[in-house]
């Protein structure tokens, strides 16, 4: 594949991550968000990443800088015209990304590729009423998407196999290992994941073990790189809460997917985990 002119919208952890697996790869970044302060701590994120590289001696100065310089932050859309895809990756609200999504149909050329980055929101719904239905695609990375191998590469009802095959082909480029998925509430990896979070927040609401109880006995005995509730701090527990409601909600409310009430709260009480300082475990700056 030739070196692309991709959008991200969206330039929070997750965005700023994909437009840095993007620019690493050659291709030219615009990356959009319209809080001008968090386009500044996107740029700051990358550049960290790119000095730990450095440091480690994966890449030179010189590159460093190629790499960031390719990531071009803006704040209007219009300027999204001339991309050859555009992955979306903003919080997961239906009614948001159908909106964008909208406005893209209108604003880039008819061949570009529009990507999003859900985590669990149908395909086919996101592309509901939009011009050009067959070229919205599910492109779900997962966090933190410079180091994750996976992308879940999710086809919609009305999704073109030639655009699926351009999409699994660009996750290919991105270094990355594609799995085609058909659209399904939660796709495939969340809704494997649904009953690992389920489980341990029913075990420590029980009382059976506590949280740091739980999550050791999965890294020790169960092989697991982190245990539930240090991923769930560590995505978000915001976001997680939120694709349970999802899965719970597009299975009809069947209930092995049920949220639980102490996510629930946590969300309610602003204790998201790592972003906010504190979740199940607390974070110093």
């Amino acid at each position: 594949m030739t070196y692309a002119q991709v959008g991200v919208i969206g330039a929070g952890t997750m965005g700023a991550g994909i437009a840095f697996v993007c620019a690493r790869q050659g291709h030219n970044v615009l990356l959009l968000d319209m809080n001008e302060a968090v386009l500044k701590k996107a740029q700051s994120y990358v550049a960290s990443i790119l000095a730990k590289d450095v440091s480690k001696g994966k890449i030179t100065e010189r590159q460093k800088e190629e790499i960031y310089e390719r990531i071009s932050p803006i704040s209007d859309m219009q300027k999204l015209y001339g991309c050859d895809m555009v992955i979306e990756a903003v919080s997961e609200r239906l009614e948001l990304k159908k909106s964008i999504f909208s406005s893209l149909a209108n604003i880039c050329r008819e061949d570009t590729l529009l990507l999003t980055n859900t985590s669990s929101i149908s395909i086919t719904e996101i592309a509901g009423g939009i011009k050009s239905p067959e070229r919205i695609i599910g492109f779900h990375f997962f966090n933190p998407a410079p180091v994750m191998p996976l992308i879940e590469v999710i086809r919609g009802k009305k999704s073109s196999d030639e655009n699926v095959e351009k999409a699994y082909q660009f996750a290919e480029n991105l270094g990355k290992v594609p799995v085609l998925v058909n659209d399904t509430p939660g796709f495939i990896v969340n809704r494997v994941a649904r009953p690992y979070y389920n489980e341990a927040l029913r075990i420590t609401g029980d009382q059976v073990a506590s949280i740091e109880q739980i999550d050791t006995i999965m890294k020790k005995a169960g092989g697991f790189k982190m245990g539930p509730f240090e991923l769930q701090d560590m995505i978000g527990i915001d976001i997680n809460f939120a694709t349970t409601e999802s899965v719970y909600t597009n299975f009809f409310h069947e209930g092995r997917f049920k949220p639980s009430r102490i996510q629930q709260r946590m969300v309610q009480a602003g204790s998201l985990g790592r972003k906010s300082g504190e979740g199940f475990y607390e974070y110093s700056e």
